[in-house]
């Protein structure tokens, strides 16, 4: 098997991924994966992908991620590692996709306006 590439995307966040055969290493920004998501939500986030599929111990993926904060890049990165998924079977789509884990989450941070402190809040109203 070669190597599949793919990208994951949250927020600012962007993960991109190289999954190939192996052991299940997973190595982000040149460390392990534990050590980057220090939190057992975050390490289950990143896992979730393999464990819907039955795929633990069964890939190695090396990740460059960049931007966001800690949530959004590990949700990106789970969003990596189900597109690669599928690009190796297309079996897994149904269930990754009825667990919601192919889905962009499109919300972004709302930009700040002119003539405003911040994206809606608006400075006190005098009528006088």
């Amino acid at each position: 098997m070669e190597v599949v590439n793919t990208l994951g995307r949250r927020k600012t966040a962007i993960a991109r991924i190289y999954l190939s055969e192996g052991d299940g290493k997973i190595v982000v920004n040149k460390r392990d994966y534990k050590e980057y998501f220090t939190t057992a939500t975050l390490q289950y986030v990143v896992e979730q992908a393999f464990l819907l599929t039955d795929n633990t111990g069964k890939y190695n993926v090396k990740v460059n991620l960049t931007g966001g904060g800690i949530k959004g890049q590990a949700e990106a990165l789970r969003l990596a590692i189900s597109r690669a998924l599928i690009k190796i079977d297309p079996e897994y789509r149904g269930v990754l996709k009825e667990n919601g884990l192919l889905k962009r989450d499109p919300r972004m941070v709302e930009r700040k306006k002119p003539g405003q402190p911040k994206a809606r809040k608006q400075f006190q109203f005098s009528k006088r």
